[in-house]
């Protein structure tokens, strides 16, 4: 029987090529895209599910409830890890702690001879207890009690390859942080997977790194939340995540004394990935909105693929209908003709299948380097083929059933005499209105990607408030002997031609920096909401090029002395007047009071998708760990190299390690531009499978209104009038789906605008671009169509029939 199946399809696949073609095309172009769709889901919803205790486990989080909104840190106070283990010794806690751009040094003799690598992500202070909490990491040497010891650390496997030649060498051996200590190599880890946020690549003993805290933010202050230090809890079974968060809001209430809108809360593991409030140790995850948005894509993409097989398939009906009427009248029955139809379809959607595989495969790295997956993902595992496998069920079922349906239900009298119409054939109403469906969603991915790019130009030409433009930012260090060496060295960068500008400073103007502090104005009590700090030395706003509104600015100072804030912070200080605050003072935390001195014009300090933060800038030369070099436009290859020797020169113990500061800022929008450029290239692939189905219908029309296309001909119609008749119904139907289109494109790029502080306004003239786009791309697919159909002599034409 299934032989049968097979020889029959066979024989109509080869009878009709030109629908075969589009039939196959339509159908493995939606099941390749919505296939890679789902492993981008499956790969950013797989995150931390390689834990044993994945469901148990939880991240402690902070937030900061104020009079105008709320604000998130995924950070926590340090004092807070002791004293929630001494007040709730049921649960497991445990801490993390993460650093950034730290130079790794193997010795060699001397510092210029030994090998220096910079390591922008992985390396953690930890303590032992962190394994008791994750316990699902594999250890190849040594075990979590190396962690418990002072100048102490522990290695991934390619990390000690990377620094040894391989891992077996590096047990015992020292390496160089920072210049800051020295620590021994006791333990070794075995790779982490790629799709976790904790990428364990060095860890060290938080026994080092409390001595040399000054260096690494350490801070016993109760109002100081760093989002580099993470706090995580292991729960018993029979301890509820409500319970927990119940004693944390009384502890927050017992300890946060200065800041009663402060609490902390249990964030679940699984959540940990996609809740964008809180970006972990710099890295925002996806959105379960764009998951969501990922996956509806890729349903609907299967879905029109369906609906173009299914418009085709009883288009097509009545050129079968003398075989249904034979196959009736020898004995066949509706039943026997409704499988061995529903058998053609799944036979060709197996061949749709086995190209989709093939498409898939090869594209499969292009897609995992526009969602930056760095992870092998191998298309031919039980998890993937068992989606496969599911996809072709419902596929076939979807696109199938209808068409099975129609046929297998003509009357064989009235299909022997050939006299099925193509009305007849299924339900015309239904075909515009499957032809509706695809257009209209055809349209809302139109206007969701014109918006989405519009939002990402108006992104790249936004007033920040400061000059990215040639500022080169060196990544220093702040131990004893980098801050010796910072003022001649200052001096020798100003006198390197194509240098205009230098300062040492703790921090970009705008990053994703979450140094925040509690605060008191003007001798009164502390006020009801965070502030950000950011040190620079006199030069900072210079050498970013912003802008004062009022008053100065500070003095050159070694430490916290004269303040400078934005306007933001100033405005809610003082409502009425800005320069109201020029004179008065402010105190950070429990320190002393200091003067404000200016006022800075506002600038974006993190992206554009959050409103300014209230800020405050200062010296303390403590924490330059930045240098910025504004250069001259003019030979910057030039002056990049003068400054590569120049540090050399000073700093041979240290790596250099640079990067223009508008790379960083085009890092914020990293994760945007990657979704801006999947949804262009999955909207022009569901344009091309619409596009598939309307030049399969009009194909099929063509061939109906042979005789009547040469009778209009006969009786002097030109071309233009007969691709007018072809091109009116399908013009009224885009129509008609734009209609349906507009609104829910609007509510969605709406949706997604609000998730940006800074947004563009939905304009009437992105309707106009994507209607008259989608009428343009049928006008042309039907025009082909059409002309070749006007252009056939009218005697053929009246012969056909």
């Amino acid at each position: 029987m299934l032989k049968n199946y097979f020889i029959i399809a066979w024989r109509n696949l080869k009878r009709n090529k030109v629908f075969s073609v589009i039939n196959i095309a339509g159908l493995s172009a939606g099941i390749a895209a919505s296939l890679l769709l789902f492993i981008i889901v499956s790969y950013e919803m797989s995150y931390e599910k390689f834990q044993k205790s994945y469901n148990n486990i939880y991240h402690v989080v902070t937030q900061i409830k104020f009079s105008d909104g709320m604000s998130y840190n995924p950070g926590i106070a340090y004092l807070a890890l002791p004293a929630l283990r001494t007040e709730m010794p049921d649960i497991q806690f445990a801490g993390i702690d993460c650093i950034y751009g730290s130079q790794v040094m193997v010795p060699n003799g001397t510092a210029e001879n030994s090998k220096k690598f910079i390591e922008d992500k992985g390396i953690f202070f930890a303590e032992p207890e962190f394994f008791k909490v994750f316990d699902s990491y594999q250890w190849l040497a040594g075990s979590a009690a190396v962690l418990g010891e002072p100048n102490s650390m522990v290695l991934s496997k390619s990390q000690a390859a990377k620094y040894f030649g391989n891992w077996q060498q590096a047990l015992g051996k020292t390496l160089v942080v920072d210049n800051a200590f020295t620590a021994k190599v006791n333990g070794i880890l075995e790779d982490v997977p790629q799709n976790t946020d904790l990428p364990l690549m060095v860890l060290i003993s938080y026994k080092t790194m409390k001595p040399h805290g000054d260096n690494y933010g350490y801070n016993e202050d109760w109002g100081n939340v760093s989002s580099n230090h993470q706090m995580y809890a292991l729960l018993p079974p029979n301890v509820t995540p409500d319970n927990v968060n119940k004693r944390l809001l009384q502890f927050s209430k017992a300890h946060y004394t200065l800041e009663k809108g402060k609490a902390n809360f249990l964030q679940p593991l699984a959540d940990m990935h996609s809740d964008t409030r809180f970006p972990l140790f710099g890295e925002p995850g996806v959105s379960k909105t764009t998951l969501w948005t990922l996956s509806l894509i890729g349903i609907v993409i299967i879905v029109m693929a369906c609906i173009n097989f299914i418009n085709l398939s009883t288009a097509q009906a009545v050129n079968r209908s003398r075989e249904v009427g034979i196959r009736k009248v020898l004995g066949g029955n509706r039943a026997g003709l409704f499988r061995q139809m529903m058998g053609e379809t799944a036979i060709i959607v197996g061949i749709a299948v086995v190209i989709a595989l093939m498409a898939v495969h090869l594209s499969l790295p292009f897609v995992k380097h526009i969602a930056s997956i760095e992870e092998e993902l191998n298309l031919f595992t039980p998890k993937y083929l068992l989606l496969l496998a599911a996809l072709s069920v419902v596929v076939t079922l979807l696109a199938g059933l209808y068409p099975a349906f129609v046929l297998s239900g003509f009357n064989p009298i009235t299909a022997l005499r050939n006299r099925i119409s193509t009305a007849k054939s299924g339900s015309i109403s239904l075909r515009r209105g499957l032809v509706i469906t695809q257009f209209a969603i055809s349209q809302v991915l139109i206007i969701a990607t014109i918006v989405a790019i519009s939002q990402m130009d108006f992104i790249s030409k936004a007033d920040l408030g400061f000059n990215k433009d040639a500022v080169l930012v060196l990544y220093s260090n702040t131990d004893s002997l980098s801050l010796a060496r910072q003022d001649a060295f200052k001096q020798q960068l100003l006198a390197l031609p194509g240098v205009q500008n230098v300062s040492f400073n703790s921090d970009m103007p705008s990053s994703d920096n979450g140094m925040s502090t509690n605060f008191a104005y003007n001798q009164q009590p502390g006020e009801k909401y965070q502030l950000y700090l950011k040190f620079g030395d006199e030069n900072y706003l210079n050498a970013y090029g912003m802008q004062l509104v009022a008053g100065r600015n500070y003095a050159a100072s070694d430490t916290v002395n004269e303040i400078l804030v934005n306007e933001s912070l100033a405005k809610r200080l003082s409502p009425n007047k800005l320069d109201n605050v020029i004179g008065k003072t402010i105190r950070f935390g429990g320190g002393r009071w200091n003067e404000i001195v200016g006022v800075v014009k506002d600038f974006k300090t993190t992206s554009l998708r959050e409103e300014v933060r209230p800020l405050a800038i200062t010296t303390r030369k403590s924490s330059y760990s930045n240098i910025a070099i504004k250069l001259h436009t003019s030979n910057l290859q030039a002056a990049q190299n003068s400054i590569e020797r120049l540090w050399n020169q000073n700093y041979p113990e240290y790596a250099y390690n640079a990067q223009f500061f508008e790379d960083t800022i085009n890092a914020f929008y990293r994760q945007e531009q990657q979704l801006s450029l999947l949804y262009k290239i999955f909207a022009g692939l569901a344009i091309f499978i619409s596009c598939l189905g309307l030049y399969g219908l009009v194909s099929f029309m063509a061939v109906q209104k042979t005789k009547e296309v040469g009778i209009r001909k006969v009786l002097g119609a030109g071309i233009s009038h007969i691709v007018f008749i072809f091109s009116k119904e399908f013009t009224l139907l885009i129509i008609v789906a734009f209609v349906i289109a507009a609104p829910v494109a609007w509510y969605v790029s709406n949706n997604w605008l609000q998730s940006f502080a800074y947004r563009i306004h939905i304009g009437i003239w992105i309707f106009i671009v994507a209607i008259l786009a989608s009428v343009i791309i049928a006008w042309i697919t039907v025009g082909y169509k059409a002309v070749r159909a006007a252009i056939v002599n009218p005697v053929k034409s009246l012969r056909s029939e």
